[in-house]
C-alpha cells in the first residue's frame, strides 16, 4: 500500500513542482551566502562628463541628450555584465584577460617615464656608455662559428660553448674571424643583417644567435673600434629616445622584481 502511494505521489506535479522549488531555493541560498556582489551602481557627474567627453574626441562634437542617455545606458549594461562576470568566476583561467591585466600591471609600473626627459647628464652618461651604437662606420673584430637553420638548436649550442663546451660547427665557405673589418666588409661576406647586429652583441663571449643569409651563428666579438661618432648635439632625440627605452625597461623589470619579492613560487616538475 505504502509502496502504491509514494509511486502515485511521485507521478503528481504538484510534488515535482515542489521538488523543483526546494532545490531552486537552496540552490538560490547558497549563491547568496557567497554573493557579496556589491548591487548599487551610481553614475555621477563626473562619470557622465568622461562618457560625453570620449565620445567627443571619437566623432568630434558634443553628444545629443539622447545620445548621452544611450551612453549612460551602455555603461550600466556594461557594468552589471562586469560585475555578474566577476561574481560567477569568469575571469579565471582566461589567457586573454591575463595577458591584459598583465600589460596594465606593466603599463602602471613605467606610466612616470613615459613623458620624462632625461636630464644633461643622464644623457651624457647613457651616450658615453653606448657610444658604439651611434657610431657611423665602426670596425669589428670578431669570431664566428655557423651552427645551422635552426634557430633552438643554435641557441643551445651558444650556451654550450659559453660553458666551455664544444660544439659542432657546420662547414661554411665564409671567414671564421675578422680582425677591424669595416661594416661593409661584413655585409659582402655576411650581409647587411648580420653587419648592423654586431652593433648590440657584448664583447668578450658568445652570443646571438645572430641570423644571416646562411642561417644561424655563434658570434665573438673581440674589439669594437668606434670610428665616425657624431657629436651628442647632432643625435640629442635618437639617444633620449634610446635612454626613454631603455629606462622604461629598467624600471618595469624592477618593479617586477619587487612584487616577486613578496610571493612564496612553488614549482612542481614532472
Amino acid at each position: 500500500m505504502m509502496r502504491d502511494w509514494v509511486q502515485q505521489a511521485l507521478r503528481e506535479p504538484l510534488v515535482h513542482f515542489l521538488a523543483a522549488g526546494s532545490a531552486l531555493f537552496l540552490l538560490m541560498g547558497q549563491f547568496s551566502a557567497e554573493d557579496s556582489l556589491d548591487r548599487t551602481i551610481t553614475i555621477d557627474e563626473a562619470q557622465v562628463a568622461r562618457l560625453a567627453s570620449q565620445w567627443e574626441q571619437t566623432w568630434r562634437r558634443p553628444p545629443s541628450a539622447e545620445e548621452l542617455d544611450n551612453l549612460v545606458r551602455d555603461y550600466i549594461k556594461e557594468e552589471v555584465y562586469f560585475r555578474e562576470a566577476m561574481r560567477l568566476g569568469l575571469d579565471a583561467d582566461d589567457p586573454i584577460i591575463r595577458r591584459r591585466l598583465r600589460a596594465k600591471m606593466e603599463f602602471l609600473s613605467t606610466a612616470e617615464i613615459q613623458n620624462m626627459e632625461p636630464t644633461d647628464a643622464a644623457l651624457e652618461r647613457y651616450f658615453e656608455t653606448n657610444k658604439i651604437r651611434y657610431a657611423q662606420r665602426p670596425a669589428f673584430s670578431f669570431d664566428q662559428q655557423f651552427l645551422g637553420d635552426d634557430q633552438d638548436i643554435a641557441t643551445k649550442a651558444i650556451v654550450a660553448l659559453n660553458a666551455g663546451k664544444p660544439v659542432q660547427a657546420e662547414p661554411l665557405s665564409v671567414s671564421a674571424s675578422m680582425d677591424k673589418a669595416s661594416s661593409d666588409s661584413i655585409s659582402r661576406e655576411f650581409g647587411d643583417a648580420f653587419a648592423d647586429s654586431l652593433r648590440a652583441l657584448p664583447q668578450g663571449r658568445w652570443s646571438g644567435p645572430v641570423q644571416s643569409g646562411f642561417g644561424w651563428h655563434a658570434v665573438r666579438v673581440r674589439e669594437v673600434v668606434a670610428s665616425g661618432t657624431p657629436p651628442l648635439a647632432d643625435i640629442r632625440q635618437r639617444v633620449s629616445n634610446d635612454w626613454q627605452v631603455k629606462t622604461q625597461a629598467t624600471r618595469e623589470a624592477a618593479a617586477y622584481q619587487a612584487l616577486l619579492d613578496g610571493y612564496d613560487i612553488r614549482i612542481a616538475k614532472p
